[in-house]
């Protein structure tokens, strides 16, 4: 694949206004799909479950199999579209969007049309910097997800030089709220940070509201960004129609989503500049290179011959349905970042250490689970991080909040030191068990034992005589010679604190004869 030429980001900003979309898909995490009695595998009852074990007629697309609307998908939909500052249409009719899908058995999707569920509303979203930036949200609507293509053979996992591909329909009938976001103007150089932080909102959101996992890596959560450049204009001037825009799909990382805008912002911009134009398509994302590729040209509605579904009635939630769940809504993210900041006592520094890393969920449920916030912040933005980096992957991947707070607890109870937790951590993230397990399997705890440790000490001591002098002589620094040695001697497992008062009572006790 040829490097397309790239602008200077600063560059493409001066003689181009970006003007950023997103469809944001949120799966939802029911006990059953959207339009059938089969398990979703999107709750967590059902992750690891055997290609093609949850499928019903519908979801194959069998002759003579009828859908049934989910109703706790609605609920779900409605709660959703409340939290994004949306109306709740009185009645909303799904449609079949007619688009060939190799992994959805009818060759249509069920989805909604020109009648969603949710409509024109807003969503605040806050930048490192506290800056709010109101998103205007166009439509929240329901629909169905499609199955999953494995593509067998080649080198990459993608279609390109695979041999052949296999079809898993478990996926197929998902249901999913697309939420789809008006243009969104004024981004400028900020456009990609924007682009990263609204996917966050919409993460915080559907977690808070317990409607989805939202995990990206999964594809509980998937974004397609629509990026379109337009020339800028001197004062007086007309304002010039908005470009034609791209849509990069299913990107799986809020880094990716902010990586992807900036690579897009400097490849349009470099096309147009050369006097070349954009041709609407979507564009895979590529994570490893940090590029697009071309997909397929973009459809417009009137291409996928949308028509209303006949076999489904109209959704007509009540006025008493809409309320009760309007009354049970979380905070806003917004106030809830503001609150949690305050309970923990964070800095803003350290705050914005946790947000911009995509980690308040997590520390969140780490001190939910028992560790002092402290301590989760250090585990997340630190060492979990810092692994995160260097294997190219997602903190939140890595490790669960509930296996922090256990090794937080091991280290509080004096079991483990700063050094042995390190230890467990990586053990826990390469899928050796709990804490507690790589504790017990690689006899990592903490040696108390007055007895053993007095006896590393004692040959310590004896090895070092001038050492004993010196701390004989008053100077207790130099005991830190012997602890050192006692540390090596058992492997980091001795306990510092007490070996350090051993120490000094061993060598005031061995006086000279």
């Amino acid at each position: 694949m040829a490097t397309a030429a790239l602008m200077d980001f600063d560059k493409a900003l001066e003689l181009f206004e970006p003007v950023l979309g997103f469809e944001v898909h949120v799966e939802l995490n029911t006990k059953t799909k959207m339009f059938s009695g089969a398990a979703n595998p999107a709750h967590s009852d059902n992750h690891g479950a055997g290609a093609n074990s949850l499928v019903a007629p519908v979801d194959m697309g069998l002759p003579g199999s009828l859908p049934v609307v989910n109703a706790e998908a609605v609920r779900y939909s409605i709660s959703l579209g409340l939290a994004l500052g949306c109306s709740i249409a009185p009645s909303s009719r799904f449609a079949r969007k007619n688009y060939f899908y190799p992994d959805l058995g009818k060759n249509y999707q069920i989805s909604q049309y020109d009648e969603p569920i949710a409509f024109e509303g807003s969503v605040d979203i806050e930048l490192a910097d506290g800056t709010v930036v109101t998103v205007p949200i166009e439509r929240a609507h329901m629909e169905e997800d499609a199955g999953k293509l494995t593509h067998v053979g080649g080198s990459t996992g993608r279609i390109q030089g695979a041999e052949y591909s296999l079809v898993d329909y478990n996926r197929a009938g998902v249901p999913l709220v697309e939420i789809v976001t008006k243009p969104i103007y004024g981004a400028e150089h900020r456009a990609p940070e924007i682009a990263k932080a609204y996917v966050q909102t919409i993460r915080d959101i559907v977690i808070g509201l317990g409607i989805s996992e939202a995990r990206m890596e999964r594809g509980n959560l998937r974004c397609d960004a629509n990026v379109s450049l337009r020339p800028r204009v001197g004062a007086g001037e007309a304002t010039p129609p908005l470009g034609t825009r791209t849509e990069t799909k299913n990107v799986n990382s809020m880094r990716s989503v902010e990586r992807a805008v900036r690579y897009e912002i400097q490849r349009q911009a470099a096309i147009l500049a050369a006097g070349g134009s954009i041709i609407q398509e979507t564009r895979h994302w590529h994570e490893d290179t940090g590029t697009t590729s071309p997909g397929r040209p973009k459809s417009d509605a009137d291409d996928y011959r949308y028509f209303p579904e006949p076999d489904l009635l109209p959704v007509a939630p009540s006025e008493a349905l809409i309320n009760e769940l309007r009354a049970a809504l979380p905070e806003p993210p917004a106030a809830r970042r503001r609150r949690l900041k305050t309970d923990w006592g964070f800095t803003d520094l350290e705050y914005q250490d946790v947000v911009n890393g995509g980690l308040l969920a997590d520390v969140e449920a780490t001190v939910a689970a028992g560790a002092a916030p402290a301590a989760a912040r250090k585990w997340w933005t630190g060492e979990i991080a810092r692994i995160a980096n260097a294997t190219d992957r997602e903190a939140t991947d890595l490790v669960t909040p509930a296996d922090v707070a256990a090794l937080q607890s091991l280290v509080d109870s004096g079991a483990l030191n700063d050094k042995l937790a390190r230890q467990v951590l990586e053990a826990v993230i390469a899928g050796e068990g709990t804490p507690q397990e790589v504790v017990d399997a690689r006899g990592l705890a903490v040696v108390s034992d007055d007895g053993a440790l007095i006896a590393a000490i004692d040959e310590a001591l004896a090895s070092q005589p001038d050492v004993l002098e010196k701390i004989r002589d008053g100077k207790v620094q130099a005991a830190g010679a012997i602890i050192g040695a006692v540390m090596k001697a058992m492997r980091g497992q001795a306990d510092a604190a007490r070996v350090r008062e051993l120490v000094l009572e061993r060598a005031s006790a061995q006086t000279p004869e």
